[in-house]
């Protein structure tokens, strides 16, 4: 009977351990999202005459970024992608935890090839966030969804802002013709969530009540937002 109850316990340090041992390899492939979604801003905001405008990220409400969307096609095209979105708290202005999330979609039209993309998504009110945060966002349809100015443009930005929920800024590499985002869809990524942060959030959950961990991975993607919105 002792040597039972021996291997029971001994089975299930083993499997504890075991777990314990696989939640960083769990983490990884979200922590590196979450680097690259970092890179890419810094690298589109190093870009001094492609850049987005300060005065469109100092007013803005909530910030995505989809680092190498992929495209490709023939006649009919697909997208798919997986970035990262955090919003600025409205009690103490920081930025929040980022929530994870997927992008999908189709077209169909005179395209052929194939791209890479980093999509950045500039959520300027409180109305374009509610909206991203659905269950299922599509571009084009849910919000009203504008292409951003560039560089200095910062008279074109002011009308835009005022028009616009959301601007979108684009970063491609490769070559492809008769490319749309419009149809596109964006769903909340709670499986990454839950591996991330070792709970299922909601979106919502993330970015308008505070919730997740400030690990190092975190800091460092709510500091380099920090450095080019305030």
């Amino acid at each position: 009977m002792n040597s039972i109850r021996t291997d029971v316990v001994g089975a299930g340090l083993v499997l504890a351990l075991g777990a314990f041992s696989s939640s960083p390899r769990a983490q990884s492939e979200e922590i590196e999202r979450l680097d690259e979604a970092g890179i890419v801003f810094e690298e589109v905001m190093g870009a001094a005459d492609s850049a987005i405008p300060r005065t469109i990220l100092r007013g803005a409400a909530g910030i995505a970024v989809f680092p190498s969307t992929v495209k490709g096609g023939l006649i009919i095209g697909a997208h798919r992608g997986r970035g990262v979105l955090s919003a600025r708290m409205v009690e103490t202005g920081e930025w929040s935890a980022p929530a994870f999330l997927t992008l999908t979609g189709g077209s169909i039209g005179a395209q052929i090839g194939g791209q890479a993309i980093d999509l950045v998504l500039v959520v300027m009110n409180r109305r374009g966030l509610e909206n991203l945060v659905k269950n299922q966002f599509k571009i084009g349809g849910d919000a009203s969804v504008a292409a951003g100015p560039i560089g200095r443009d910062a008279e074109a930005s002011t009308d835009i802002q005022l028009r616009a929920q959301i601007l979108s800024y684009s970063r491609t590499r490769g070559l492809f013709a008769g490319v749309t985002l419009k149809g596109t869809s964006i769903r909340q990524d709670r499986d990454a969530n839950e591996r991330f942060y070792d709970y299922p959030y909601r979106t919502r959950q993330l970015i308008f009540d505070g919730r997740g961990e400030m690990t190092d991975q975190v800091r460092a993607w709510t500091a380099i937002l920090k450095k080019y919105t305030e």
